[in-house]
């Protein structure tokens, strides 16, 4: 272990995840907020797929996006919080040299399924608002299966060259990852020698995912709004716009975080470290959590049956 951090090696067995630099002695302190959120995280998703599956009436394409976002935050936290907890609480910080790249496929390939789910749902109150009377017959069943396979293609085949290209790459000038995760630049930046091709294509990967998407969603948004403010009464606009609220807000939870994260680690140099990658890690974290909450609260069919379930078990 002495030796880990020499130029010694090319291609160590593991890497070493040093978690937050500069911040180790408050680990233990750090953890307490990131383990409750992860407990609600996969308290809330677990509870929205549970109540899908046993409410015939909420089978239908929104709720079938729901269940599809909770799978995928419930991959998406699980594939790093374990792993940065056993590094708060034990120290443990190895990680094997294939598991890491694995770690990172499943960070930016789930990371792009989600922001995809977000554009499917965003098409869904889009065609439930301004073409309801086409809804059933748009967003039927093998439909939003297909959207979902879409989904999970693209982000399949868009993450998977980012680990493949850093795979390739000889890692000789140490093995110690500044990060709680093997996440794919501060991996990188531990190759010997050129890294350009992986760290554009993994800029540009995530820039256009994050850009494309929003820009449908806004335009989808944009006819919402146009057909929601044509609506004769103000009750009517705002129950309408209700429906989207919850919608809307998960958007901004997920998006506005994870540009700034973008934006910050490419171009924020002067950003301290530990500031970036706490906010990257709360990046992981708060939407996972937050979009069970916002769902679940916001929407009366799943509110309701909620409700429910737990005034049975009360009783």
């Amino acid at each position: 272990m002495s030796d880990s951090n020499t130029t010694d090696f090319t291609n160590p067995s593991t890497f070493i995840l040093l978690g937050i630099p500069g911040l180790e002695a408050a680990h233990v302190w750090i953890s307490i907020p990131f383990c409750t959120m992860y407990i609600i995280a996969i308290l809330g998703n677990f509870i929205i797929l549970f109540i899908v599956k046993t409410e015939p009436s909420l089978h239908g394409p929104m709720y079938y996006f729901l269940c599809m976002l909770a799978v995928t935050d419930l991959v998406l936290c699980t594939s790093t919080v374990p792993k940065m907890m056993s590094i708060f609480w034990f120290n443990s910080r190895e990680i094997d040299f294939s598991a890491c790249f694995t770690q990172m496929f499943f960070i930016h390939c789930f990371f792009a399924i989600e922001s995809g789910i977000f554009m499917a749902m965003a098409f869904d109150r889009y065609v439930a608002i301004c073409d309801p009377l086409r809804h059933s017959t748009t967003l039927r069943n093998p439909i939003v299966a297909k959207i979902g396979l879409a989904v999970v293609l693209r982000g399949s085949m868009l993450a998977l060259p980012c680990p493949l290209l850093a795979r390739q790459l000889p890692y000789c000038r140490s093995n110690i990852v500044l990060h709680t995760c093997c996440e794919h630049i501060a991996v990188v930046n531990l190759a010997c020698a050129d890294t350009r091709i992986s760290s554009y294509y993994g800029l540009i990967v995530a820039s256009s995912v994050i850009c494309l998407d929003m820009f449908f969603i806004a335009v989808s948004y944009t006819q919402i709004l146009r057909a929601i403010f044509s609506l004769p009464t103000k009750d009517a606009r705002l129950k309408t716009f209700g429906t989207c609220g919850s919608h809307l807000f998960a958007i901004l939870a997920f998006y506005i975080p994870g540009l700034f994260t973008l934006l910050t680690y490419r171009f924020g140099h002067h950003v301290a470290l530990h500031f970036h990658i706490l906010f990257a890690n709360v990046c992981l974290l708060v939407p996972p959590m937050l979009n069970p909450i916002i769902f679940g609260v916001r929407t009366k069919q799943i509110r309701d049956r909620m409700l429910r379930l737990f005034t049975h078990k009360g009783t």
